[in-house]
């Protein structure tokens, strides 16, 4: 069986579990969450792996939309497709700004430039009365989609959020697989080759940075409706952190990396509370009971297990052993 088609199985498979899963028993709230995150790291990883740009300013693409969204359901009284469509379009504006100013710097120096923006955006959320401040955006309505589907309803609710990600994911893979996308990986690889062939690499960066922006705002707005609030955590360089871990620990420059690696980041940071208590019981050992308490260094060790032991990631070791098997085979 080749590559290409172990990759529609194994998608075609996670289609499917992900649509049996609520009927299965998983909580579709948490469940949604990791819906959001994960498209959260694939807009990412279509800037930093296919294009090789590395913005530490993404949570102002993701939070920035979440206030925007939840802003226009809430107090506008808009419904819950607009206010994902303008928190998506707020996105892209910010991924706009930011990018038209990333792009005129090359490696430490972008990464900088998007980091200082996206604290901006964070004092600007601080300071704004719309946000709530440190009280962040609360009660935000799901409403009725297109008038007509209560998405008060949680089942309801996971599978439009389904849909949705389900669908950004599907252009992302149009994406890297178009012209377009060929583009920035040239570009990612040799950028100064690119430009020999005529290609204007900054516009190219451009598109790829406000696509990338628009996804992120996408990701954020259908977590403000899911969840019913945005907070300042939302815009916090530490979720810039989050999804640049989720990224690596995936794999970086793969379609199903990101996938892997919001799971595995999310699953630590909402369940290992639960394993804590359960070795505990299960040991006797008190200090397991902790564990809900050392996230940050859970995740933080996770980080260094990965930069050691399998530095393309979960997704990309696995890619990389399929090709060592295939080439085997060959001989």
């Amino acid at each position: 069986m080749t590559f290409h088609r172990i990759s529609i199985l194994g998608y075609s498979l996670l289609l499917v579990g992900l649509l049996l899963a609520p009927l299965l028993g998983a909580y579709p709230v948490f469940m949604m969450t990791l819906l959001c995150f994960a498209l959260f790291a694939s807009a990412f990883n279509l800037l930093l792996g296919y294009t090789g740009m590395l913005s530490f300013g993404h949570a102002a693409f993701f939070g920035g939309a979440a206030y925007v969204a939840g802003h226009a359901i809430k107090v506008w009284g808009l419904t819950p497709e607009v206010g994902l469509l303008l928190g998506t379009a707020s996105g892209a504006l910010l991924g706009l700004i930011m990018g038209y100013l990333a792009i005129r710097r090359q490696g430490i120096y972008s990464t900088m430039i998007t980091l200082a923006l996206a604290q901006m955006l964070f004092f600007v959320c601080l300071q704004a009365p719309f946000t709530g401040g440190e009280d962040g955006l609360q009660g935000v309505p799901r409403g009725k989609l297109f008038g007509l589907l209560d998405l008060k309803n949680d089942l309801l609710m996971y599978y439009v959020a389904l849909v949705v990600v389900v669908a950004a994911f599907l252009l992302i893979v149009r994406t890297i697989h178009s012209p377009f996308g060929q583009v920035l990986k040239a570009i990612k690889e040799n950028e100064p080759r690119a430009i020999s062939l005529g290609y204007d690499t900054n516009r190219f960066k451009l598109l790829a940075f406000v696509l990338s922006a628009a996804l992120a705002g996408l990701a954020g707005s259908l977590k403000t409706l899911v969840l019913g609030f945005a907070t300042l955590s939302d815009v916090h360089w530490s979720a810039s952190g989050h999804v640049v871990l989720m990224t690596l620990v995936g794999g970086l420059g793969t379609l199903a990396g990101p996938l892997a690696g919001s799971t595995v980041v999310v699953l630590v940071e909402n369940k290992i509370g639960e394993l804590g208590y359960f070795l505990a019981r299960l040991t006797g050992v008190e200090w397991f009971q902790t564990l809900g308490e050392s996230v940050s260094i859970i995740t933080g060790l996770i980080f260094v297990v990965c930069v050691l032991a399998f530095r393309r990631g979960i997704m990309g070791e696995f890619v990389a052993w399929m090709s060592r098997r295939r080439a085997a085979i060959q001989k």
